[in-house]
């Protein structure tokens, strides 16, 4: 087999992030599915009209493909926002992998946040290994930081990826990421990942109203207490730095409910962001829906566009966003970044070409939870729920504690 004939298919295919870098390493898309229609309108009109809505709780055909690739939607489990247990969206990752283990393509590509690993005391851990374990597939499990791959924002994310009956390879770090606790763990040798400044350097001042140039790239300036707060704020800084008079009640509120539910004080941790002010010379934060509303511009009073965003998110100008802004800003923050989509698509080809039979017995090649050396106590329940369950498929008892 070619590397042109390659084939992907796409499940929770979003706005088309994952399917753009398969595309760009040389995949052909056979076909793309998701609930949401202005995801699925956003990725036809740039893609190719390879996507159709589903409702991916139910059973549908879907096509052979080499690579069965998705990220099953992540609210459910996100620690950007409140975590919903018993959320109906957490079964959808039994769903992506009954249906792998059912089409049994050579290789696959899952991808989800870091949440995913102790929602629900890592029940989605299993959820997702023991089909696919069943089905033959050797795999790898590991927690990545996009930065590491040249996506300029510390997004970090669980990536597996399995080959059917042969040892797929796991996509190496090829940049240094710097600007947040633990970013230089994964590699302090390669090339710097790119800065805000660098990302965001060449486009035209924003306009104030849309659609902007490129589509996206306007904002509504802020008035008020909201002008007032973004002035105080110097890069880096966020709302727990700005003085009690300016800081928004919704943030006093969620600051000290942990004093009024009687939280003892040293487990109380920090307060929350808030909105915060992106510092030029760094990577950014993770982008989410809630980007253009929570970020604040490196030096500009002002949020981010949609279109800044995108950037960081290595969307291309030319890639356009159906809905109104704040779907358009949902679909662009629940994507995975085309250039770490690329970067794992180019590995993954790598390997298929010279994919050679190696096991009809699946098997857990890596399991990398953290690159820290200390485990949360969750952490450590989900990594001895793997041992206890799985240890029969694991290559070495070892491969639980590497860094």
């Amino acid at each position: 087999m070619t590397h042109e004939d390659f084939t992907l298919l796409d499940l929770f295919c979003g706005a088309g992030g994952l399917s753009l870098g398969f595309v760009r390493a040389g995949f052909g898309v056979v076909a793309a599915v998701d609930s949401n229609g202005v995801a699925v309108e956003t990725y036809n009109n740039n893609l190719g009209a390879h996507a159709r809505i589903v409702d991916l709780a139910r059973d549908f055909d879907l096509p052979e493909a080499t690579v069965i690739a998705g990220g099953p939607p992540c609210q459910g489990f996100s620690s950007a926002g409140m975590r919903r247990i018993g959320d109906h969206r957490n079964g959808l990752v039994s769903r992506f992998a009954n249906i792998v283990s059912k089409l049994r393509p050579k290789a696959f590509v899952f991808e989800n946040v870091e949440g995913f690993l102790t929602a629900e005391n890592g029940v989605h851990v299993l959820e997702l290994f023991t089909p696919l374990l069943e089905a033959g597939y050797l795999i790898h499990f590991r927690k990545i930081n996009a930065a590491n791959y040249g996506v300029p924002q510390h997004r970090k994310r669980v990536i597996a990826i399995g080959g059917l009956g042969w040892e797929p390879p796991f996509p190496e770090p090829t940049h240094t990421a710097f600007g947040a606790p633990g970013a230089l763990l994964a590699s302090r040798h390669l090339p710097l990942t790119p800065t805000v400044e660098q990302v965001l350097a060449n486009l035209p001042t924003p306009a104030l109203s849309p659609p902007g140039i490129p589509q996206g790239h306007y904002y509504r300036p802020l008035e008020g207490l909201d002008l007032e707060r973004a002035m105080a704020l110097r890069a880096g800084e966020t709302m727990r730095d700005l003085p009690e008079d300016l800081k928004h009640e919704s943030y006093r509120r969620r600051a000290y409910r942990r004093v009024m539910d009687g939280t003892p004080t040293e487990k109380r941790g920090g307060a929350p962001a808030g909105i915060r002010r992106l510092k030029y010379d760094e990577p950014s934060k993770a982008i989410t829906g809630g980007a253009r509303s929570e970020f604040l511009h490196p030096f500009e009073h002002r949020p981010l566009t949609i279109r800044e965003s995108a950037r960081l998110q290595t969307f291309p100008d030319d890639f356009t966003f159906s809905g109104n802004p704040s779907e358009q800003a949902q679909i662009i923050g629940n994507a995975v970044p085309p250039r770490l989509a690329e970067a794992i698509a180019t590995t993954v080809a790598r390997g298929l070409r010279g994919a050679k039979k190696t096991s009809a017995k699946g098997a857990i090649l890596s399991f990398i939870p953290t690159l820290s050396g200390g485990h949360s106590p969750a952490l450590k329940h989900v990594i001895t729920t793997v041992q206890k369950e799985f240890g029969s498929y694991l290559e070495t008892e070892e491969l639980l504690l590497w860094r």
